[in-house]
């Protein structure tokens, strides 16, 4: 399990600023990359999601962009895009180059300063960041204010981050993830089925799912108004795809966030995953999904593995 820039020719790059605790993180695609999503969570923040759907025109993806700050941080695509039409990247009109910068929030406000965002000028600088290099995990990007377990009060959370993972396909293909874990519910080790980062109670983890059923939860859960969770990410791929088997990817890959964070889906949750392919390596869609899946998974496990304490939240580092 490596990092998503194991597939040849996306790059990562992370912004953040670590007093705040916010950032986020944009995947820059090489070009005639294809792109599908799956959005499950009940509470999203996105852009450009429309324009993948398969019934509609536009096949290509010039970036995707992971961002902290809640629909705030959806600013920071504006930096994204002055950057791709700085590098001449996107979609070429008969009056200029449209960059297609699809993008997802998660709510970091909890943490840190809520008062500072990712704006345009973070977005810009998480693409001159950007590399072939494995990225950072942990307290990075769109990572930098994540967290999991709020059912306690965001007090009670746990720190968490941004994580990647990739595998050979074998045959020339490759599957990658990277994921921004900020989950209501807890992050779960499924071959063993231990809490490794959730809410925390008085001994231990608290387990969301029990907490739910408790008087108390079931108290709780009557008063949340709003969505402050989500995790989102992204697969890249170098097995090519159509616009149809790229969204077919991203739904099969949320199956690995189903293993891992429990409960999942809520309806204060924004999960969105997003699917990409440029490449000419042939293999079943099944495959791929199947992959997909388990790098997802393992981009989740990374991400509160490799997350340090923070905002007075303990981390798993």
């Amino acid at each position: 399990m490596g990092a998503l820039t194991d597939v040849a020719g996306f790059k990562v790059g992370h912004a953040q600023d670590l007093e705040a605790l916010t950032g986020c993180t944009v995947v820059l695609c090489p070009p005639h990359t294809v792109g599908g999503v799956d959005q499950r969570g009940g509470a999203p923040g996105t852009r450009e999601t429309d324009l993948l759907h398969t019934s509609n025109l536009v096949n290509q993806v010039t970036a995707v962009l992971l961002t902290g700050g809640s629909a705030f941080g959806l600013d920071a695509a504006t930096g994204v895009m002055r950057y791709c039409e700085e590098q001449k990247l996107g979609l070429k009109t008969g009056l200029g180059i449209v960059p297609i910068v699809p993008a997802a929030v998660l709510f970091d406000l909890g943490i840190g300063d809520p008062k500072i965002r990712p704006d345009a000028n973070m977005g810009y600088q998480a693409c001159l960041n950007a590399t072939s290099d494995p990225p950072a995990e942990g307290n990075y990007g769109a990572g930098t204010g994540a967290t999991v377990g709020k059912i306690l009060t965001p007090k009670m959370a746990t720190k968490s981050g941004i994580g990647t993972a990739s595998v050979d396909l074998g045959g020339g293909g490759v599957v990658g993830a990277i994921v921004a874990v900020n989950a209501f519910g807890d992050v779960i080790d499924p071959a063993k089925g231990q809490i490794l980062a959730g809410a925390r109670g008085i001994k231990g983890y608290a387990d969301t799912l029990k907490v739910m059923r408790s008087f108390v939860g079931k108290k709780v859960m009557g008063i949340f108004t709003g969505g402050e969770n989500t995790v989102i990410g992204v697969v890249a791929t170098n097995v090519k795809l159509d616009k149809e088997g790229a969204t077919r990817v991203a739904q099969m890959a949320h199956n690995g966030l189903a293993r891992t964070i429990r409960p999942a889906f809520t309806l204060m949750d924004g999960d969105t995953c997003f699917a990409l392919s440029c490449g000419e390596v042939k293999m079943d869609l099944n495959i791929v999904g199947a992959y997909a899946a388990q790098v997802y998974q393992e981009a989740i496990l990374n991400a509160v593995r490799k997350a340090e304490k923070a905002g007075g939240l303990p981390g798993m580092k």
